[in-house]
C-alpha cells in the first residue's frame, strides 16, 4: 500500500459503522479578470490522495472504499491548462477503488450517502460545503418513502485528520528535512548577497535579498515559498508580518529574514537576523545573544513528555532576565525576572508565542490542548488586559510532533529604553521534530551563532 492508501485505511477505521467522509480539494482562486493565483491543493485532501489537480473530491466509507471525483480528460483544455490525469488513469495511479468525472459529483453523492449513519466532512474549512451537504441529504430524505435511510449524524472530519497529521511519519520528516535544507541555503545566499553588495558600495534593497531566496527555492526544486517572505531591514524588523519591499539595506543595521520554501506539500519556516554588512555592533550583539540564549533554552525544553508550553516558558524566562540585564526594563520597577514574567512586563518587546505546529501547513493543524485533559480548566485574570483567561493543560509532546522554536525581541523607540536598542528587531527560528530523547533541528544548515554569521559574511565581503 502507498502511504496515501495507508492513511485512507487508517481514517476509514475511525469513521465508525456506517460512516462516510467527504474531502474536497481547494478551489482555484481568481487573481484578476483573466488569471488565477498559483494553484495550491487542500492539505487534508492531499494527505489522503497525493493528488494536486483542482476540481477534485474524495469520498471514503467506513469499510475503506474510496471514490475519487476528478476532472475528465479534455484534450482541448489540456492544451491551455496542462495535463489531466483523468478518471480512467486515477484508479491505478492513486490506488483508489473508483474514479469518476467531477461533473458527476452532485448526482452521485445522494446515493453514496444513503443508508449511512454519519457523514463526516471538514467543518468551517470549505466555503459552502456545509450547505452542499445539506442539499445532498435533502435528496436522501426525499427517498425515505422508498426505504432509504438518511444519516442522522454529522462529524467534523478535522478532529480525526488533525490528530493523524500531528504526528509525522518518516516520509513526512524526510520531506521537511529537505525543505529545511533548501531554505537554509536560501538564507545563506541572502546573507552573502547583502555583504557582497555593501562591500562593493552598491545600493542594496530588501527586494534584492528576497530575489536570492526565491532563486534558491526554485533552483532546488521547491514549488513555492511556504508563506510570504519577510525581509525587514532596520526598524522594519519591529513589524512582525512585514513583507519584503524596497526599503534600503544599510551598513550598521540589522536585517531580519523570515522565509522558507514548500517542498512536495510540506513547509519549512526559518528566521535569521544578521548585520547587513556582516558585523554586529555592541548593542546589536548584546540583544542578539539574549534571543539566542532564549532559543537554546526553548530547544532544551523540547523533548518527549514535556508540554507544548514548556519551550515558550523557558524562552520567556531568559528574555525577561535579558531585558533587565540590558536596562531595557527598569530594575527599580521589577524585582526579578520572575516578576517580569508574572506581570508580563516583557510583552511590549515580545508579543508572540515561541512556536507553532508545522507540517503540510506552516501553521499546521493539531490541538494545542492535551485531548484527555480538556476538562481540567482553570481561570486566571490576565496581568495586562484584565481579561479572564481559561487555561487547559497544554499538549504533551511526543516523538514525531513537529514545531517551530522562534523567540524574539522587538524594541521600538520607547521612553526609558536606552536609545542604542531603539529600532532593533531580532527573531531566531528553527523547525524541530520531537525525537525519543529530545528534538532534531531541521533548519540548522544556516548559521545561528553570531560569530558564525559574521564569519560567513566576512568571507563574502573579502571576496567582493
Amino acid at each position: 500500500m502507498t502511504i496515501h492508501a495507508q492513511r485512507r485505511a487508517a481514517l476509514a477505521r475511525q469513521l465508525g459503522p456506517g460512516g462516510i467522509a467527504i474531502i474536497p480539494t481547494a478551489p482555484e482562486r481568481p487573481r484578476n479578470r483573466d488569471s488565477d493565483f498559483p494553484y495550491r491543493h487542500d492539505s487534508y485532501f492531499y494527505y489522503l490522495t497525493g493528488f494536486t489537480e483542482p476540481h477534485a473530491c474524495l469520498v471514503l466509507d467506513g469499510a475503506g472504499g474510496s471514490t475519487l471525483f476528478c476532472q475528465p480528460k479534455d484534450l482541448e483544455r489540456e492544451i491551455w491548462d496542462g495535463y489531466r490525469l483523468g478518471p480512467e488513469a486515477a484508479v491505478a495511479a492513486l490506488g483508489v477503488d473508483t474514479a469518476l468525472p467531477s461533473g458527476e459529483l452532485e448526482a452521485r453523492l445522494p446515493a453514496l450517502l444513503e443508508n449511512r449513519a454519519c457523514v463526516w466532512f471538514p467543518f468551517a474549512t470549505h466555503e459552502g460545503l456545509a450547505a452542499r451537504v445539506e442539499g445532498w441529504l435533502a435528496k436522501v430524505r426525499a427517498r425515505v418513502r422508498f426505504g432509504a435511510l438518511c444519516p442522522q449524524q454529522q462529524g467534523d472530519l478535522c478532529l480525526l485528520l488533525d490528530e493523524m497529521r500531528l504526528v509525522k511519519d518518516a516520509h513526512e520528516i524526510g520531506l521537511m528535512r529537505e525543505a529545511g535544507a533548501i531554505s537554509a541555503r536560501a538564507h545563506l545566499r541572502a546573507m552573502r548577497r547583502s555583504a557582497r553588495m555593501l562591500a562593493a558600495g552598491e545600493d542594496v534593497r530588501e527586494y534584492h535579498l528576497e530575489a536570492e531566496l526565491l532563486h534558491e527555492f526554485r533552483q532546488s526544486g521547491a514549488q513555492a515559498p511556504a508563506y510570504g517572505s519577510i525581509v525587514a531591514a532596520g526598524a522594519n524588523a519591529c513589524v512582525l508580518h512585514y513583507r519584503a519591499d524596497r526599503a534600503p539595506v544599510r551598513a550598521g543595521e540589522l536585517v531580519l529574514i523570515d522565509a522558507a520554501c514548500e517542498l512536495d506539500g510540506y513547509a519549512s519556516d526559518i528566521t535569521r537576523t544578521f548585520p547587513a554588512n556582516g558585523r554586529f555592533t555592541g548593542p546589536q550583539r548584546d540583544l542578539y545573544d539574549v534571543v539566542l540564549a532564549s532559543q537554546e533554552a526553548a530547544i532544551a525544553a523540547t523533548r518527549p513528555g514535556a508540554r507544548f508550553t514548556d519551550p515558550h516558558d523557558a524562552a520567556v524566562a531568559v528574555l525577561a532576565q535579558g531585558l533587565l540585564d540590558l536596562g531595557i526594563l527598569d530594575r527599580s520597577q521589577h524585582a526579578s525576572a520572575a516578576d517580569v514574567v508574572a506581570t508580563r512586563a516583557y510583552f511590549p518587546f515580545y508579543m508572540h508565542r515561541t512556536g507553532h505546529w508545522i507540517g503540510m501547513d506552516v501553521h499546521d493543524c493539531g490541538s494545542y490542548v492535551e485531548p484527555g485533559e480538556q476538562g481540567q480548566a482553570s481561570e486566571r485574570r490576565d496581568a495586562l488586559s484584565g481579561e479572564t483567561i481559561i487555561d487547559r493543560p497544554s499538549r504533551i509532546l511526543r516523538p514525531g510532533m513537529a514545531l517551530t522554536i522562534e523567540p524574539g525581541l522587538y524594541v521600538r523607540p520607547t521612553p526609558g529604553v536606552p536609545e542604542a536598542f531603539h529600532g532593533l528587531g531580532i527573531r531566531i527560528e528553527d523547525d524541530a521534530v520531537v525525537t525519543e530523547d529530545g528534538c532534531e533541528l531541521l533548519t540548522r544548515g544556516v548559521p545561528v551563532a553570531a560569530d558564525a554569521i559574521e564569519a560567513v559574511m566576512r568571507e563574502e565581503a573579502e571576496a567582493a
